[in-house]
């Protein structure tokens, strides 16, 4: 016999414990005794016992160390963590072998030892420790073939419950043998890395036999390759910092340069060798007027001419300027008329004469048509749902959102908080505290109606069962104190292993969901993240909560704590704050308008008479000469000649001259039009968006201004080529006057009405080219599936088409009457009152002198621009920009960040900036399958994982597959398998799963019906990894009903009543599964490029599934339907502006008469077009809805630029000569057109759109910033570069031959002859032939 105090036996046959000696305390486990004696023979019952509990890979021993009650024990305690290893065999065949040999092996002393005993309540000595001596091979080898189990249940791993989260060997170990009840150990077990005779082999994963080999999803190893996916990120070809294409496109330029550079020297070498040429010819020079004798003005009106004599290449070379029409032959020059822009301009004349007779019944139909329409303002609507506005109903987006919600139920609501402390950490105790008392309140918070979180919360177990509340309180309760000092403790530990923290609603929180900014240090996180899920609808039934929402929101508002930052969103708060202020800075806009309003009409007025301007600037540099004198600081000036006028007439010339009230009627057309459009568009049902209301009236004020600026300067320009040299008649300033002065203006050849109608017959041409260009580029915008854009593009379109009508027909009108009242001296704003007229104002006969602007184009800008060396500079500094804009375009993001889109004090912005910097999970993900009946094998194969029959790329098996790659597939979790759990809920060795009455099977148990009353329901069926002997047909139904009931508790987690009672959709017959889905989550998403590629990643994912399994497959996420448009925008874009190029093309040509002058202004709209998209790259200005609407208006607008310069372009061939060459002829009509209408291109267009968009740069919106200020802004400065520098250049080069926009020759001369010193310039005369005079 052994004394007491000698040591333990040990050796093979020998044992370290045995039997039960009872338990610690009345509610412990019982706990085994020391006992070193030897093993001893197996009875049959104990050999069949160990062979059910050990597994079919155990071999049994002939000799134990166990007694039936431990065995019988162990069973009980490895029947929790079966189900949630049973998928895997290697992995619960290791578990089972690793328990086993622990507790029966007849060799345990040779591996196992008593470290310390304790006391039971009997007296006896059990164990308390012991140490158990495991070989490193079967440490990791047990550890590998586990760590990858999956639990689909959670979206999560076994390791996560039956390790503690383990990441290697030792810890799960540590964490299996930590004392502590459930899964743990009733005594503490120690895992001493020494020598040891413990030699089991462990099970490999990727073994071959049954009782090893797992599946893909659980057994990497397993898994097929997945072909390589760059993920986005990966840049493409780059050639150091810069892209290939950058790359191509410089070396492009620089080769073009390059050969322009020779090219130009060469042709300068030749000019030099024809000037020594011409030097010698003139020894002999011929019989010229213009070359012998002086040189004269008509230098530039006719140019320099050579003869056949003259020029070394003796033929006929006529270089002649404007007015040559009366002295050269006519095969020398430009066609007379062309047939469209007869046609036109008689169309407008008559119905310009017509307006401007008939003023009153004009007015009369144009308020009748305007009141029709308007009538649709009573179905005026406003779209705020952002499903409507940025999804096609027709699409696929909206399809899948809509039977996701009809078969599985809308996507629940969620109510966020996040608590952070500045500096800190919010966990400490104090803060915990406080917020553990916050929760109470929500959770007893009382709507008006009596609505309460229970009554709307998201209960997975059933109505009336614990809410989804995913906060920290579900691992400290609702009270700290409970914890005392040791809650720090039971933080942690819940966080590491938070499988054994569950909370009330049953599954386990992972941390990264309660704890923000944490990156694993959960005790220092720098935020606390609540949750609520709340059950949405989509239909009535969600008003209730709807008005819990507004309760707890309030409640949130004024919740506050010193040193704590509060930042929170409920479910009905981001709709709220959108539409709070849908115009943030209403003040902003408001003055925008109001800046162009004044603006246009103070522009739009004559202005003061040259002889007024003059006397005035006399005046004052008389009176500074006699203060000089006065000062002895100069001599004193001449005695003065009387002035014609007197500064005293200025007064009442500018309340004559002022256009203030036609600019507001002109403005006042501009916003009818929208109106009616909206009340058009309203009655069709089409629903106005924000985008809508906030740029409709600001595009159609900026691009139908100019018009309004064209009519007017065109018609001063008719009043001054009709001025008589006759003084006005005498008593104009008498009221007593009969009407016949009124009818008659003063000094005009032609009457107010006929001048109108032939300022609106030479603009109005103009007029319908731009008009009809941006109506059919807007309207091409309809096209677009995203409701947004299309509904803009309807009412932008059907805005300028109106707005254009009623400036051809009202507004001349207007003019009419505006003319009338100017001419017969009434004041502008007070018609009732007339002024007399200034004395002497009419003695001179010299009309309207130009504007500033019109000066500097005609004496500088266009001479300076038109010179060689310039054309071929800006041709040069273009292409460079053409290239900055592709480099640009390359780095242009998509998205909309929605913060831009809130008021700036809203309190989502600090909610969504916690959002992207505290929160480290990512949105689940849906992937629904159709078409695959899951009642037979081959339908079930087409989706397990977790079977070795299951199609080697199942959907379980791909998304499995996808999740090992994040990079590319934005998959975080394993996949949630529906099939795989219900399969292994049937498993008959999980005794507490699906079972049925023993009395009768068609019967089945309920979770408090007595073990003895029930058996597995497969106990007495073949059942296998392979599939053999699972449910099919009728019985897989019958089967699925009730897992779909079953709860999932500790005896069971595989119950599918919380985790899949929504993820199916049966038929309704309920004879097979119509629709079900596999739920996953994303990797967190930060940012718009997050998102975007996540939904991008997710559809690639569901393609690739469908071609594999044959299945019908998509991804549904909350995000997706707002995201959707991302995916087809690009190409949209460039649909969209493809079309609308190809409707300016085809319209400019056909309308000015010249494909080669239509394809130059399409071309410099697309590069107007491209410089706008580079810059948004540059600019940080992002593609999305608003930003593509901005694009379509950036060609309307680079059309209005244009088309005015272009038409002028044409129309000035009348008495332009044709050379043969055409480059002197069309750097003239170039020049001419610069002179004609850049002004009022200038004026009119430029200014107006940069005033009023200059203002918007004082906003505090971020939203009105990005995307209106700095993209207006960028569109108009590269509308009038392109309209204004490029075009007329361009033009020089490759316009169209032109024709007369004049009806006669004597139309042109008078034209030619009213405009004021016209002809002293050269600006295209030879001047190397010039050089050679002298």
């Amino acid at each position: 016999m052994r004394a007491a105090d000698d040591p333990p036996r040990r050796g093979p046959g020998v044992c370290a414990m045995r039997g039960s000696c009872g338990r610690a305390s009345m509610f412990g486990a019982e706990l085994p005794c020391p006992d070193d004696g030897d093993a001893t023979e197996a009875s049959d019952d104990l050999l069949s016992l160990m062979s059910t509990v050990c597994g079919p890979a155990y071999e049994l021993p002939s000799s134990v160390c166990c007694t039936k009650d431990q065995v019988e024990t162990l069973g009980e305690r490895m029947q929790q963590a079966a189900p949630l290893i049973a998928s895997c065999p290697a992995c619960i065949n290791n578990f089972r072998s690793f328990y086993c040999d622990f507790t029966c092996s007849p060799d345990q002393s040779t591996f196992l030892s008593v470290s310390s005993t304790q006391k039971t309540t009997d007296g006896k000595d059990a164990i308390k420790s012991v140490e158990y001596a495991v070989s490193d091979e079967f440490r990791s080898g047990f550890f590998d073939s586990c760590k990858n189990v999956q639990f689909g249940a959670t979206n999560g791993f076994a390791m996560d419950l039956i390790g503690g989260g383990a990441k290697n060997a030792s810890a799960f170990l540590q964490y299996m043998g930590d004392e502590r009840p459930g899964l743990g150990s009733p005594f503490q077990i120690n895992f001493p890395e020494i020598e040891t005779e413990y030699n089991r082999i462990p099970l490999s994963c990727a073994d071959s036999d049954l009782n090893a080999r797992c599946a893909c999803a659980d057994c990497p190893s397993t898994c097929p390759s997945l072909p390589y996916i760059a993920p986005p990120t990966t840049g493409g070809c780059r050639v150091g910092a810069v892209s290939c294409l950058t790359f191509s496109l410089l070396i492009v330029y620089s080769v073009a340069i390059l050969v322009g550079l020779l090219f130009y020297s060469y042709k300068q070498a030749l000019r030099h060798r024809q000037r020594r040429y011409e030097r010698v010819a003139l020894l002999d020079p011929p019989i010229s007027p213009t070359l012998n004798g002086p040189p004269s003005g008509l230098d530039g009106l006719v140019g320099r001419g050579d003869d056949s004599e003259s020029g070394p290449s003796g033929s006929i070379h006529f270089r002649l300027g404007r007015g040559a029409s009366l002295l050269d032959p006519m095969e020398h020059l430009q066609p007379k008329q062309n047939k469209i822009n007869a046609t036109l301009r008689r169309f407008f004349y008559r119905l310009g004469l017509t307006c401007a007779k008939r003023p009153i019944e004009t007015f009369a139909l144009a308020a009748v048509v305007i009141a029709a329409l308007n009538i649709g303002w009573k179905y005026f609507a406003v779209e705020t749902d952002p499903v409507r506005l940025w999804v096609a109903p027709g699409s696929a987006s909206a399809e899948q959102k809509h039977f996701f919600d009809e078969h599985f139920r809308p996507f629940y609501r969620a109510e966020q908080v996040f608590i952070s402390q500045p500096g800190g950490s919010p966990i400490n105790y104090e803060t915990l505290d406080w917020w553990l008392k916050v929760e109470s309140d929500i959770d007893a918070l009382e709507s008006d109606g009596g609505v309460t979180l229970q009554d709307i919360c998201f209960a997975p177990n059933g109505p009336g069962t614990a809410c989804v509340v995913q906060s920290v309180s579900a691992w400290l309760g609702d009270d700290l104190d409970t914890w005392g000092d040791d809650w720090r403790d039971r933080f942690a530990s819940c966080a590491s292993r938070p499988g054994e923290c569950l909370p009330e609603f049953g599954q386990p929180i992972e941390p990264r969901l309660v704890l923000g900014g944490a990156d694993g240090d959960w005790l220092n996180a720098k935020a606390l993240v609540i949750t609520y899920v709340v059950d949405n609808f989509n239909d009535d039934r969600v008003a209730p909560a709807e008005e819990w929402e507004q309760v707890l929101e309030k409640y949130l508002e004024g919740l506050h704590r010193d040193g704590v930052r509060i930042s929170y969103s409920t479910g009905v708060s981001l709709e709220q704050e959108l539409n709070k202020s849908t115009n943030t800075d209403v003040k902003i806009v408001v003055l925008s308008y109001l800046v162009m309003f004044l603006y246009v009409s103070l522009t739009l007025g004559g202005g003061l008479p040259p002889s007024v301007i003059s006397s005035s600037l006399s005046a004052v540099w008389r009176g500074a000469r006699h203060l000089g004198a006065r000062l002895k600081l100069n001599n004193p000036p001449p005695p003065r000649v009387a002035p014609t006028t007197t500064i005293s007439a200025i007064p009442t010339l500018l309340s004559v001259n002022s256009k203030f009230s036609l600019g507001l009627f002109g403005i006042a057309i501009v916003l009818i039009a929208v109106s009616s459009s909206v009340g058009l568009c309203s009655l069709l049902g089409v629903r106005v968006t924000l985008i809508i209301a906030e740029v409709i009236p600001f595009l159609v004020l900026a691009v139908g201004v100019d018009n309004v600026f064209i009519l007017v300067h065109e018609l001063d320009r008719q009043n001054a080529l009709h001025a008589q040299d006759a003084p006005p008649p005498q008593g104009l300033g008498d009221d007593t006057d009969d009407e016949d002065h009124d009818e008659m203006a003063p000094g005009t050849s032609l009457p107010p009405e006929e001048r109108v109608a032939r300022a609106v017959a030479r603009m109005g041409p103009s007029i319908l080219l731009s008009s009809v260009t941006e109506v059919v580029a807007f309207a091409l915008g309809a096209l677009v599936p995203m409701p947004a854009v299309r509904n803009f593009a309807v009412y932008a379109a059907g805005s300028v088409l109106l707005g254009a009508i009623m400036q051809v027909t009202v507004f001349v009108s207007a003019m009419a009457l505006d003319l009338k009242r100017a001419e017969s001296m009434r004041m502008d704003c007070f018609p009732c009152i007339r002024l007399r007229p200034p004395v002497g104002m009419y003695e001179s006969p010299t009309p309207s002198g130009e504007g500033v602007v019109a000066k500097f184009m005609r004496r500088v800008y266009a001479p300076f621009l038109l010179h060689e060396e310039v054309k071929q500079l800006v041709m040069v500094a273009f292409g460079g920009l053409f290239l900055v804009a592709i480099i640009g375009i390359q780095h242009i993001t998509l998205g909309l960040d929605q913060r831009l889109a809130l008021p700036s004090d809203s309190y989502l912005i600090d909610y969504f900036n916690d959002l992207d910097s505290f929160f480290d999970f990512g949105p689940p993900v849906y992937f629904v399958v159709t078409g695959t009946d899951a009642t037979e094998r081959h339908g079930q194969q087409q989706m397990c994982g977790r079977f070795t029959t299951c199609l080697e790329l199942s959907v379980a098996n791909s998304l499995e597959a996808e999740r090992k790659r994040p990079d590319s597939s934005f998959l975080a979790s394993p996949p949630a398998s529906w099939v795989d759990d219900f399969m292994q809920w049937t498993n008959p060795t999980f005794e507490s799963c699906c079972r049925v009455r023993k009395a009768d099977p068609s019967v089945f148990c309920t979770p408090r019906d007595s073990d003895r009353l029930c058996k597995p329901c497969f106990a007495d069926h073949e059942w296998d990894i392979t599939m053999n002997g699972l449910p099919e047909d009728g019985e897989f139904m019958r089967y699925l009903n009730q897992w779909l009931v079953s709860p999932s508790d500790e005896n069971c987690p595989l119950g599918g009543r919380a985790p899949y009672s929504t993820a199916l959709s049966l038929s309704s017959d309920n004879a097979s599964v119509a629709a079900s889905h596999f739920r996953t989550y994303h990797t967190p998403l930060k940012g718009q490029a997050d998102y975007i590629n996540s939904l991008s990643a997710a559809r690639r994912i569901a393609s690739d599934i469908e071609h594999r399994t044959g299945a019908k497959v998509f991804p549904y996420s909350l995000h997706y339907v707002f995201f959707d448009q991302y995916e087809h925008i690009v190409p949209t874009a460039i649909y969209v502006v493809s079309l609308a190029l190809v409707a300016i093309l085809l319209i400019t040509s056909l309308l000015l008469g010249s494909w080669r002058t239509g394809a130059t202004v399409t071309f410099t709209c697309f590069l107007a077009v491209t410089t706008v998209t580079g810059v948004m790259g540059f600019w940080g200005i992002s593609l999305n809805a608003i930003s593509l609407v901005n694009l379509v208006i950036s060609l309307g607008i680079a059309v209005e630029f244009c088309s005015h310069i272009a038409r002028a372009f044409m129309g000035a061939g009348s008495g332009v000569p044709y050379d043969k060459e055409g480059r002197r002829e069309k750097d003239e009509r170039a020049f001419t057109a610069l002179v004609d209408v850049g002004p009022s291109v200038f004026s009119g267009i430029t200014m107006t759109k940069l005033i009023g968009i200059s203002v918007l740069a004082l906003t505090r919106s971020k939203l009105l910033e990005t995307y209106y200020f700095r993209m207006w802004l960028t569109l108009i400065l590269s509308g009038a570069l392109h309209g204004l520098v490029f075009l007329p250049v361009l033009l020089s080069y490759v316009g169209g031959p032109g024709y007369a926009l004049e009806d006669t020759d004597e139309d042109w001369v008078t034209s030619q002859m009213r405009r004021p010193m016209d002809y002293e310039y050269a600006p295209f005369a030879d001047t190397d032939s010039m050089l050679s005079d002298g």
